[in-house]
């Protein structure tokens, strides 16, 4: 396996965090050393003409990934697999500069990448079905779960999980304190709440995904998210986003555990954004049933399992008390609890 970016410098870190993930899980030194062996820096380029999947995770930035694609597309073997690790842009707006526009899939994993299992495989119009089915065997090769996504922004998961994060900030600039929320979620059975979540995939991610998702489907970018990132709090990477953070763990007030009133109001403005995304990619045909959905959140983004995924959810409501709570929420709080016409 080859390791491209702009310098063995740059390459560097990712060899270090290789070398702490193996020893963490490998243990004995002879196994460790075999998969360092296996990794090789190559700042040239030259592994992808041998390569069978190639897989392009640069920043969130069309222009760059387009650049890179249509470099890789002509070294690239007539056989391999040419992939995407984007989070949000479509797939059809990679692909402009691609001589073959059939070959791109989506292959995108989560953070963080060696705890999560679910990977989505994103297939666009244009991408051919043998990519998509052979792009699905590599990711059950690798120990991963394969969901299969349609390319749309956001793709599925994030699209999701966007809103409830957005909700998340929306609540903070509020005056509510990251551990009331946190605290809220994880009361609803969230393996992690939204602040600490957001934190881990870091401010810069948040900002571009939501931007992006935003500029198709309309709505505002809290104003708190794009001053985090201004002022280089990140999250968890850079030691400081809506909490601090300590040896990698978060500092937080100790709470005693509530189940008031208040935390049910915040629990429902977030998963109840969460609910209504979901609908709509349903409804959009963004994944194939109501079953794949729920799994893929479950298993993405550690939504409470025992309560099904979001649509199961929602379905435990009954049709009329679901869209009454809607209502109210959006008179409330205004159009983005709009309920989906799907619900």
């Amino acid at each position: 396996m080859t390791l491209q970016d702009k310098s063995h410098q740059q390459i560097a870190p990712a060899l270090v965090r290789a070398y702490a993930l193996f020893k963490k899980k490998l243990r004995q030194p002879r196994l460790i050393q075999a998969a360092m062996d296996r990794l090789l820096a190559d700042p040239d380029g030259y592994g992808i003409a041998k390569a069978d999947v190639i897989i392009e995770a640069v920043f969130e930035n069309l222009a760059v990934k387009q650049t890179i694609m249509k470099e890789v597309e002509q070294k690239a073997s007539k056989e391999a697999i040419i992939a995407t690790n984007t989070s949000s842009i479509p797939l059809d707006e990679i692909s402009q500069v691609m001589e073959n526009p059939t070959r791109l899939i989506g292959i995108h994993f989560f953070n963080p990448v060696a705890k999560m299992d679910l990977v989505e495989v994103v297939s666009s119009n244009k991408t051919a079905k043998d990519v998509s089915k052979r792009s699905c065997s590599f990711v059950n090769q690798i120990g991963r779960l394969p969901l299969p996504v349609k390319s749309s922004p956001g793709f599925l998961i994030n699209r999701v999980l966007m809103p409830y994060l957005m909700e998340c900030v929306q609540l903070l600039e509020e005056g509510y304190s990251g551990e009331e929320i946190d605290e809220a979620a994880k009361n609803f059975g969230m393996v992690m709440g939204p602040v600490e979540l957001a934190d881990t995939v870091g401010m810069d991610v948040c900002l571009a995904v939501a931007e992006n998702l935003t500029a198709h489907f309309g709505g505002s970018v809290p104003q708190k998210l794009r001053d985090m990132v201004k002022e280089g709090k990140l999250g968890r990477k850079s030691g400081q986003g809506f909490y601090r953070y300590k040896n990698g763990k978060a500092i937080k007030q100790r709470m005693k555990p509530t189940k008031s009133a208040k935390g049910k109001d915040i629990a429902n403005r977030l998963i109840l954004r969460m609910v209504n995304e979901a609908a709509s990619c349903l409804r959009e045909g963004v994944v194939a049933d109501s079953d794949l959905l729920d799994g893929g959140m479950i298993f993405a983004t550690g939504f409470a399992p025992f309560r099904g995924g979001p649509m199961n959810y929602a379905k435990q409501f009954g049709h009329d008390k679901l869209n009454e709570l809607f209502a109210k929420l959006e008179a409330q709080y205004g159009e983005r609890f709009k309920a989906d016409t799907s619900l």
